[in-house]
C-alpha cells in the first residue's frame, strides 16, 4: 500500500513505473490529504490506473458523537478488518487516540480489546490513516494540520508491532507529511520492556507511557498477564533507560479498580516504587466494559487518591473521561461496529 510509504520510497516507486520524478511529490501529497484516485486532479487518468492496485482503500461504517464532543469512528481496512479510532477535543486542538493492531493478544482483564483476541498487526499506513482521515474531515490541509496531537492507546499493544509502530512514527513526524512532533505523540505499553530500550535506542522521543495498573507483580499478575513475563522492576528500569537517552518524563498510566488497586496500601507502595523517578501518574478511574465484571471508583475517591500521592511526593492527576457514553473511553475500544464484536 502506497500509504505505508515514505517520500523516499514513494519517489523509488514512481520511478519503477517510468513516470517523471515531480509526479512523487503529487502523490505522497494526495495521499497525506487522503484524497480518493477520483479527487486527484493533477494526475493523469493512465497513472491513477497504473496504481489503483496500490492506493489505499477503505471505509467508515460507522461514526458516532459523544455529548462531550467526542467522536469515534469504525474504519474497515482493505481485508474486511475493522479498527476504531477517537477523536478528542481539547483547548489545546485536536487529539487521535489510534489503534495499531485488530485487537490485543495481551489479556488485561478490564480492557474490551482484548476481547477476541489477536487478528493482526496494523501497517504503518492503516495506522496512519486514522489520523489522515480526522485531519481532512477537520479541514486540514498540508499547510494547516489540524490534529495536534496523537496517542497510541487504541486497540492492541504498540510495542507488539514495534516496527510497523517505528514506521508510522517516521511517517507521522516527517516534514513532507504531516510533520507531528515526536513530543506530541505518546505511546502507551503495558511494558514489553526488550522494545522500551529499543524505542529508546531508535532515536524515538514519544513520550513514553506505561500502563502498570498495580504497585506489585503479584497484584499485576492477577489483572495482566504481561506481568508473568516482565516484572516490574525491569520495566521501571526500561525506564530510567528510556528517560536518560531522551530526556523525556515518563507517563504512570493506574486504572483505579474498586476493590482491587485502589487500597491505602496500594498507593502507598506506588509511590514508593516511583519515589525518586521523573514521572507523572495519570489515574483512570476504570471505565466500564459490559463483559468485565470490574468497577471503576468514583471521581471523587481518585482525586482523594491523587491528594494521597502528591502529599507522598509524587506528580498525579485524574484523567479526565471523554466518549464513555460512545464506549470510546480509555479500555473501551474494539473491534466493533453496530454493536457487534468485528
Amino acid at each position: 500500500m502506497i500509504l505505508d510509504l515514505n517520500f523516499a520510497e514513494v519517489e523509488e516507486y514512481v520511478a519503477t513505473l517510468n513516470e517523471p520524478k515531480f509526479r512523487a511529490k503529487q502523490l505522497f501529497e494526495a495521499c497525506t490529504l487522503l484524497k480518493n484516485l477520483d479527487e486527484i486532479s493533477n494526475l493523469p487518468k493512465a497513472f491513477k490506473e497504473k496504481i489503483k492496485d496500490e492506493y489505499f482503500s477503505y471505509e467508515i461504517v460507522a461514526h458516532l458523537k459523544s455529548k462531550d464532543g467526542t467522536q469515534k469512528i469504525a474504519i474497515k481496512l482493505a481485508d474486511g478488518s475493522i479498527v476504531e479510532s477517537v477523536l478528542l477535543s481539547y483547548k489545546y486542538g485536536y487529539t487521535v487516540c489510534v489503534s495499531t493492531q485488530v485487537g490485543c493478544r495481551m489479556g488485561c482483564k478490564f480492557c474490551a480489546s482484548t476481547l477476541n483476541g489477536l487478528k493482526r498487526n496494523l501497517t504503518p499506513g492503516e495506522i496512519l490513516l486514522q489520523i489522515l482521515y480526522f485531519n481532512r474531515i477537520l479541514g486540514g490541509d498540508l499547510k494547516t494540520r489540524q490534529v495536534t496531537n496523537v496517542v497510541l492507546m487504541g486497540c492492541g499493544e504498540p510495542l507488539d508491532n514495534y516496527e510497523n509502530v517505528a514506521k508510522f512514527l517516521r511517517l507521522a513526524s516527517a516534514p513532507e507529511g504531516l510533520n507531528i512532533s515526536q513530543r506530541n505523540i505518546s505511546l502507551s505499553t503495558c511494558g514489553l520492556v526488550p522494545n522500551i530500550y529499543k524505542l529508546a535506542d531508535d532515536g524515538f522521543s514519544v513520550t513514553l507511557t506505561i500502563s502498570l495498573h498495580a504497585p506489585n507483580d503479584e497484584l499485576r499478575k492477577t489483572i495482566m498477564p504481561i506481568a508473568n513475563a516482565y516484572k516490574i522492576e525491569e520495566i521501571l528500569k526500561g525506564c530510567d533507560y528510556y528517560f536518560d537517552k531522551t530526556g523525556r518524563r515518563i507517563c504512570i498510566e493506574y486504572s483505579l479498580i474498586e476493590g482491587v488497586n485502589d487500597k491505602p496500601e496500594c498507593i502507598r507502595e506506588l509511590a514508593s516504587i516511583l519515589k525518586g523517578r521523573s514521572c507523572h501518574v495519570n489515574l483512570i478511574p476504570l471505565n466500564s466494559v459490559k463483559e468485565k465484571k470490574l468497577m471503576g471508583v468514583t471521581r471523587k475517591k481518585a482525586y482523594q487518591i491523587a491528594g494521597q500521592l502528591e502529599k507522598m511526593g509524587i506528580s498525579a492527576t485524574v484523567r479526565r473521561t471523554m466518549g464513555e457514553d460512545i464506549e470510546g473511553a480509555c479500555g473501551q475500544l474494539r473491534n466493533k461496529v453496530g454493536g457487534e464484536n468485528a
